[in-house]
């Protein structure tokens, strides 16, 4: 009997989306109420006692202890939407359009959509969200956690013969390596490492995977042999066709490589390797939130 499929996580769809945000003002209420839901607080200092500068301009304070300087800051201030010529409700459509996107969307096609006169505006705007959609200080992973490496990019005998790399051992491909650790029905980290070496691959399971995992799976790569010593530890062997070892498997994260490199080469068809890590974050937060209905506001948040 086949296992139970989980029940589809409906998002806010474009009506909704509409009907939420029909101007400016109700995008500034929405951000005030998702990055302070205790009251405002100075992003300067973290002092509540403020003065409301509305008078002046809309969802503006005054920090009390700050006036000296007569510092004064906006409901955007502090976020990455500071700084912008573009109304919020603008940067609320492109977060909606990537977040909504299972394999991602290009910044050319932002620029298409959202009818932006320059694609660096679409693409300036897109990695600014990018980095808002970072995870830090995530749990370490518990239960049983599969660990896999990936590569991503092209061979370097197909670039131009002064961009090859010309090191030696497992880069010598030219690719970016990608290291991911993934809890079954659980929660992923990928990270983008130098090589794949069994000190590189070990730093990195030991920095995302608890100690106390009932079950590490890997495949039998020659980095992971030194894992028996702190973990429950065990492989699969690809090289002998063998995948599925009762419990011990590689497929959950191999189902994310899958939405990944998709991603990649459907909708981006190139990533630099200097941007690569903004990118495995953007799959990464859409992965760990998809049991989450309001994924628009967790990403506000993290604004």
């Amino acid at each position: 009997m086949s296992a139970k499929r989980p029940r589809p996580v409906h998002q806010m769809t474009v009506a909704q989306f509409e009907k939420a945000f029909p101007d400016e003002e109700a995008c500034k209420a929405y951000l005030v109420a998702r990055r302070w839901p205790n009251g405002v607080k100075c992003p300067r200092c973290g002092n509540a006692d403020l003065y409301d500068a509305s008078s002046y301009k809309s969802f503006h304070w005054q920090c009390r202890a700050c006036a000296v300087d007569g510092y004064r800051f906006s409901c955007i201030a502090g976020t990455i939407f500071e700084n912008t010529n573009k109304p919020l409700r603008d940067w609320y459509r492109v977060t909606h359009t990537m977040l909504t996107s299972k394999k991602g969307v290009s910044a050319l096609q932002i620029m298409r959509t959202m009818g932006f006169g320059s694609y660096k505006t679409a693409w300036y705007m897109c990695h600014r969200i990018r980095v808002a959609l970072v995870e830090m200080d995530m749990d370490k992973l518990g239960g049983i956690v599969e660990v896999d490496e990936t590569f991503v990019g092209g061979k370097a005998k197909n670039r131009h013969w002064d961009k090859r790399d010309g090191k030696p051992g497992p880069t010598a491909s030219g690719k970016a390596i990608v290291a991911g650790a993934i809890s079954r029905k659980g929660n992923v980290v990928a990270r983008m490492i130098a090589n794949v070496k069994s000190s590189t691959l070990q730093s990195f399971v030991n920095e995302t995977v608890s100690n106390k995992v009932s079950l590490l799976c890997t495949d039998q790569w020659v980095g992971y042999k030194g894992l028996d010593k702190d973990f429950p530890h065990a492989t699969v062997d690809h090289a002998r066709r063998q995948y599925v070892v009762g419990a011990v498997h590689t497929q959950t994260i191999e189902g994310f490589w899958s939405i990944f490199k998709r991603g990649i080469v459907g909708s981006f068809h190139k990533v630099s390797a200097k941007y690569l890590p903004l990118y495995i974050a953007e799959f990464q937060f859409r992965y760990n939130n998809r049991f989450n209905d309001d994924i628009f506001a967790t990403a506000i948040e993290g604004a």
